[in-house]
C-alpha cells in the first residue's frame, strides 16, 4: 500500500474512533488477519486471533454501556482523551509507507485531530439530545454513532480514498456543529 492511501486508511479509521474506539480496530484486526491491510512494525500484533478476540469483546462492552442513557455522558467524559489516542495509533498501524518521524506526525496531527473533532461533535450531539429528552434520546444517538463506526471503518478498509474523504466530511460537519453552537451561546451567528 502507497503512502498516501496508507495515510488515507488511517484517517478513516481514526474518524471511525470518533464514534467508538473499538469497531475501528475490530475492522482493523478483520482485515489484517485476512492479509487485506499490512500493519506497520510494532502493529503487528493487531492483526492476532488474541487482539481480535480483544476487540470483539471491548466492542461488545462498549456498544452496550452506550446504550445506557445515564452511562453514555460519563463514557463521553472518560472517552475523550483515549478516541485521540486511538486515532494516533490507528494512523500510525496502518500508514506503512511513511517514514517513522513522518508517520507519527501524521498519525498525531491527522489522526488525533480528526478523532478529537469527530468525538467533540459525537458529545455535543449526545449533550443537545441529553438537554432535550432528558436522556431518552440517546439511545437513538448512540445507534447512530455505532453506523457512523461501522461504515466509517469498512469504507475506510476497503476504499481507502473514499474512507478519507468521508473523515473529512464528518470532521468538517463535527466543527461546524460545535461553531453554531458556539455562536448560539455568544450571540453571534456563524
Amino acid at each position: 500500500m502507497d503512502a498516501a492511501l496508507g495515510a488515507l486508511l488511517g484517517i478513516g479509521l481514526a474518524a471511525a474512533c470518533g464514534f467508538r474506539i473499538f469497531v475501528p480496530f475490530l475492522v482493523l484486526s478483520v482485515a489484517a488477519l485476512g492479509g487485506h491491510v499490512p500493519l506497520a512494525g510494532g502493529f503487528e500484533w493487531i492483526g492476532t486471533p488474541v487482539a481480535l478476540t480483544a476487540f470483539a469483546l471491548a466492542t461488545l462492552l462498549e456498544v452496550g454501556a452506550y446504550f445506557l442513557p445515564w452511562l453514555d455522558n460519563l463514557l463521553d467524559t472518560l472517552a475523550t482523551p483515549v478516541t485521540v489516542i486511538a486515532g494516533m495509533v490507528a494512523v500510525a498501524a496502518v500508514a506503512t509507507e511513511l517514514p517513522p518521524p513522518l508517520r507519527w506526525t501524521v498519525a498525531m496531527i491527522a489522526g488525533g485531530g480528526v478523532a478529537g473533532v469527530v468525538q467533540g461533535g459525537s458529545v455535543l450531539a449526545r449533550a443537545t439530545s441529553t438537554l432535550a429528552t432528558g436522556g431518552l434520546g440517546n439511545v437513538a444517538v448512540s445507534g447512530l454513532e455505532l453506523v457512523g463506526s461501522v461504515v466509517a471503518s469498512l469504507t475506510a478498509v476497503l476504499l481507502p480514498v473514499l474512507g478519507g474523504a468521508l473523515a473529512l466530511l464528518v470532521s468538517v460537519a463535527a466543527i461546524r456543529m460545535m461553531l453554531r453552537r458556539r455562536g448560539a451561546r455568544t450571540g453571534v451567528e456563524i
